[in-house]
């Protein structure tokens, strides 16, 4: 598959679930809806069990003249898939539905509601009404039904005795509500640049980039698992080539929620050092910045394989829609890394860059990109050869990791 098409399949993934998502919303927002409906004969008593959306408030009337119950649910949208059934099933002589919002009964002699409830959704059934009718005397009526169900959580009444039944079996009574699931642990891929043929930069001393980085790789997700709180994912452990597309590949078959990719530069100027964090822009912050991208972008040439050709960028409106929200998320990040390793070590000036590098385009996980150092600096360079420097630079990343994932949570809390 070519570049072009996978990232534009990429981002418009990334679209599509945008726009579910906000049809999701719209859905929600337009408040409950009635899914569908069933009546049962259970001899003394008779159910109606009517499907919804969503637990919702309603209201119960009893009206004579004809006998008849009506249920009012406010709000409520009618989305059944099939009609509301024309035959009547013991007390019940039929059913409508009438304006908006009401669902009449009516009644085949004086009934009157015995048991009204609620069933939550389980076992492939979504929110259920429930309400049993037994039979009254003439002129005697249930008190109205103030517009505030009971508590779904409230165990319902046994069903009565089975009987004749002719749309459907009532439904079970609610179990017992299971416990909370336990939430998963945020996923983060580190991605240790170049590998195999791809040596990346060559330091002051002959030492490749790619090595560099993969010790640094693997010394974060040992401080990252000694948290105990994230799932830790390396797109390689071993020095193997991964093409830049796999790398981005890996991360979302991997569900990542944040990636970081490791990187170490070279420069003519043998003085310069300091570590600089980048993330997306498809306007470079600076010329350096977009040189630098355009460098690492061409890493798909190793191996014979050239790429570079078949990689026009998507439009602009492609990009805003699919990734806006990716980017603000990978600059929140980004902020919070470069003030835990500023305290730790030497920066370059504007140490938060943007450019368009290609591990940083998956349209739904925040990506940044860090580069370490200098390795043409020969003190940065053998200062990125020990533990004791990378390990520094470990333990200020997961401290970031772990602050955006606490205001993350803390953002998505009631």
């Amino acid at each position: 598959m070519s570049r072009k098409r996978f990232r534009f399949q990429s981002f418009l993934t990334g679209l599509l679930a945008g726009l579910a998502l906000t049809l999701e919303v719209g859905a929600a927002l337009a408040g409950p809806a009635a899914l569908g409906f069933r009546a049962g004969d259970h001899g003394d008593t008779t159910r109606i069990v009517l499907d919804l959306s969503e637990e919702a408030p309603y209201q119960v009337r009893q009206l004579t003249g004809p006998d008849r119950i009506a249920i009012d649910f406010p709000g409520l949208e009618w989305r059944m898939k099939t009609a509301l059934p024309s035959r009547g099933v013991g007390l019940v002589k039929g059913v409508r539905a009438e304006g908006a919002s009401t669902l009449i009964i009516e009644l085949a002699r004086p009934a009157k509601p015995s048991k009204v409830f609620y069933l939550a959704p389980g076992g492939g059934n979504s929110w259920r009404f429930v309400m049993d009718l037994a039979p009254a005397k003439p002129g005697e009526r249930a008190l109205d039904k103030p517009a505030t169900p009971p508590p779904a959580a409230a165990k319902p009444p046994a069903p009565a005795r089975p009987g004749k039944q002719t749309t459907a079996k009532a439904p079970p009574p609610a179990s017992e509500p299971a416990p909370p699931p336990v939430k998963p642990k945020p996923v983060i891929v580190i991605d240790p640049g170049h590998g195999g043929v791809d040596p990346g930069a060559v330091g002051a001393s002959g030492v490749y980039e790619k090595n560099i980085v993969l010790a640094m790789a693997r010394d974060l997700k040992e401080q990252l698992d000694a948290t105990g709180r994230f799932k830790v994912v390396l797109t390689r452990d071993r020095d193997v080539f991964l093409k830049l597309r796999d790398r981005v590949a890996k991360a979302r078959a991997a569900g990542g929620d944040l990636f970081i990719s490791l990187h170490a530069d070279s420069h003519p100027n043998l003085q310069l050092s300091g570590l600089s964090v980048y993330t997306l822009s498809e306007k470079a912050s600076d010329a350096e910045a977009e040189q630098l991208a355009e460098s690492e972008n061409k890493a798909d040439l190793i191996a014979g394989i050239d790429l570079s050709n078949e990689a026009p960028e998507v439009a602009n409106i492609l990009i805003d829609l699919a990734q806006r929200e990716t980017m603000n998320l990978s600059a929140n990040f980004a902020s919070k890394a470069v003030g835990g390793l500023g305290r730790e070590v030497k920066l370059l000036s504007n140490t938060h860059r943007f450019a368009g590098f290609a591990v940083l385009k998956a349209p739904d996980v925040p990506s940044v990109l860090v580069e370490l150092g200098y390795l043409s600096n020969p003190k940065e360079e053998q200062l990125l050869k020990t533990e004791a420097y990378r390990g520094k630079l470990a333990r200020a990343l997961a401290h970031a990791a772990t602050e955006y994932f606490d205001n993350l949570r803390k953002a998505a809390s009631p």
